[in-house]
């Protein structure tokens, strides 16, 4: 009887089909993800002029919504780890699509903010799930770039809010970017079919059948089957206990803080910049057509960070990238707070969306990769719903700098400092502490991928 370690299994395997389709799902879910946020900042400019609305009402507005996605990870992540990730994928989905409809229906701001802060909900609880999975079945090799790839869906779906908002939203109103936001409730069905759970769920409730069902998908050369012995009382006994708390234990709790602060303060800057960045450009002199061409810049700039630095992490490491991503943002943000020539201005956007939202995909999967997979959906959800307090303060502590009467520009200077503490608390993580996958050569003829406690992926 051959001794397995599934999770092991899918480190060493080869990009295949499989790996695709929970790319692409993952893929899908976050890119309308990355649409719903971006639009509430798309159609603000419309949204306030037709409810006569101040701009600390709607800085407070994007607030509530934030809130909502902070709640929705600090509840479903701890959830899905307990009950499945699949389930509360599908569940997310759910919530943002229809009350994200409901929304674009709303008579006034009041029924307006209350079913944004459901879909909000559903919100917060999608990304850390997603994350999570892609990270639990991507190939050691090409992990970080597959986990920071499905974040061009994010970015993706920030375009094609911007894109609504120049051609379609001045023809048909605001209301018609949460329509299409709506959309991905026509495909639920197909994803509950299509979709994988995760393994640990799998391992820890004896489901050996379904484990053997995604390990011979994962390597069809692996010949697996029900007699072989899959761990399943280590799988057990890892998935007990209270995920929250073992997020503390092991030596991992400075580390824990230490993400949570980068996390913060790159979701202070990412936040600020989605819900604000037109409104800013717009004060500066520029059309509004122009200033939502600003935010397609911000979303290259984001496809850029995530594709080079994912590349640059498989080759020098997360912590080098992400560090010096944050620096090169205090450097952006400085200068754009003083720059007046237009093409400059159109360079620093695209470094900020690299050095923000870019880093953010990056820390992601470095985040979640750091903790053991029974509590990967918790590390990242709790990570994220600190973080959604920084997203919450950013909207409205920004709406208190307008409406002093500074410049527009100069709230760019303001971002310079939520970035050098995200750098620090990068340096201050201790990766000797993570549960890194690691590689290793045996027999010199193929590489297998272990845990940290060295287990072999297959022992005859």
């Amino acid at each position: 009887m051959r001794t397995i370690v599934a999770q092991d299994v899918v480190s060493a395997s080869k990009f295949n089909r499989f790996h695709l389709l929970v790319f692409l799902w993952c893929f899908y879910a976050i890119g309308f993800d990355g649409f719903d946020i971006a639009m509430y900042g798309v159609g603000l400019p419309w949204m306030m002029e037709e409810w006569n609305l101040s701009a600390l009402q709607a800085g407070a507005v994007g607030s509530y919504s934030l809130f909502g996605m902070m709640v929705g990870a600090l509840v479903l992540a701890p959830v899905a780890d307990k009950f499945g990730r699949k389930n509360v994928i599908s569940i997310c989905m759910f919530l943002f699509t229809v009350f994200t409809l409901a929304a674009g229906l709303s008579p006034n701001i009041t029924v307006f903010t209350i079913m944004r802060f459901i879909a909000a909900i559903g919100m917060g609880g999608l990304m850390p799930n997603c994350i999570s999975l892609m990270t639990e079945y991507s190939p050691k090799k090409q992990r970080a770039l597959l986990v920071g790839a499905i974040y061009i869906g994010y970015a993706l779906g920030g375009i094609l809010a911007s894109l609504i908002g120049m051609y379609l939203v001045p023809h048909t109103g605001w209301r018609v970017l949460y329509y299409i936001g709506a959309i991905p409730i026509l495909t639920i069905p197909l994803f509950i079919k299509q979709f994988p759970e995760s393994l640990s769920y799998y391992l820890a409730r004896k489901q050996v059948g379904k484990v053997v069902e995604i390990l011979n998908k994962v390597n069809p050369n692996g010949d697996f089957s029900e007699k072989d012995d899959y761990q399943l009382h280590t799988a057990q006994k890892e998935g007990k206990g209270f995920p929250v708390k073992k997020l503390f234990t092991s030596k991992r709790a400075f580390t824990t803080i230490a993400f949570w602060v980068a996390i913060f303060c790159t979701m202070m800057m990412a936040y600020g910049l989605n819900t604000w960045l037109p409104k800013i450009m717009q004060s500066s002199g520029f059309s509004l057509t122009s200033s939502l061409s600003f935010n397609i810049m911000l979303c290259i700039g984001q496809i850029a960070g995530t594709l080079i630095g994912g590349y640059l992490a498989g080759k020098i490491g997360y912590r080098k990238v992400l560090v010096t991503l944050y620096l090169m943002g205090v450097v952006t943000f400085i200068a754009l707070s003083i720059t007046t020539n237009v093409a400059l201005v159109y360079f620093l956007i695209f470094l900020g969306g690299a050095s923000t939202v870019g880093a953010m995909n990056l820390g992601n999967p470095y985040i979640t990769e750091f903790y053991p997979r029974e509590i990967r959906a918790t590390g990242m959800g709790y990570a994220q719903a600190i973080g959604r307090i920084g997203s919450i303060l950013a909207p409205t502590l920004i709406a208190m700098l307008l409406v002093t009467g500074i410049e527009p520009k100069m709230a760019f200077a303001t971002f310079a400092v939520p970035s050098i503490l995200a750098a620090l608390g990068y340096l201050l993580v201790q990766e000797k502490f993570g549960s890194f996958d690691k590689v290793v050569k045996e027999n010199g003829t193929y590489e297998e991928f272990m845990e940290s406690e060295n287990k072999k992926i297959i022992q005859s």
